[in-house]
């Protein structure tokens, strides 16, 4: 069974970018266009790992890892923040947040996908 990747973003062109290069490599892709809609479609699907953007209308992606964070049965998921914002403070809020990983766009796809193998096919398994 392949991995199951959850993409919060807002923006249609990143989105399909994102789930492109996840799906030519072999994962399964599960999209949500604001952040309410990826907290329940996480708490619903249990993906075994979610990209979220940081700045969405309604709730950011800050408070989307919170959310995540807070619920026993998702507080587990592995999570990236693929954003914009490439200051060294917004890493660090997107990682008190509760992000695991943090990367900026224009995402290099090469890095992108090494990141997403390293947290779901690590070495050895």
């Amino acid at each position: 069974m392949s991995e199951r990747v959850l993409i919060i973003e807002d923006n249609p062109d990143n989105l399909e970018l994102l789930r492109y290069l996840l799906q030519a490599f072999g994962y399964q892709t599960l999209c949500a266009e604001d952040g309410l809609r990826g907290v329940q479609l996480a708490r619903e699907a249990l993906p075994d790992l979610v990209l979220c953007d940081l700045q969405m209308p309604g709730i950011d992606g800050l408070e989307v890892a919170r959310r995540l964070r807070a619920q026993p049965q998702t507080r587990h998921l592995p999570m990236v923040a693929v954003t914009a914002f490439a200051r060294g403070e917004d890493r660090e809020r997107a990682l008190q947040a509760g992000f695991d990983h943090y990367m900026s766009k224009p995402i290099e796809p090469e890095q992108f996908l090494a990141l997403v193998a390293q947290i779901l096919r690590p070495t050895g398994q």
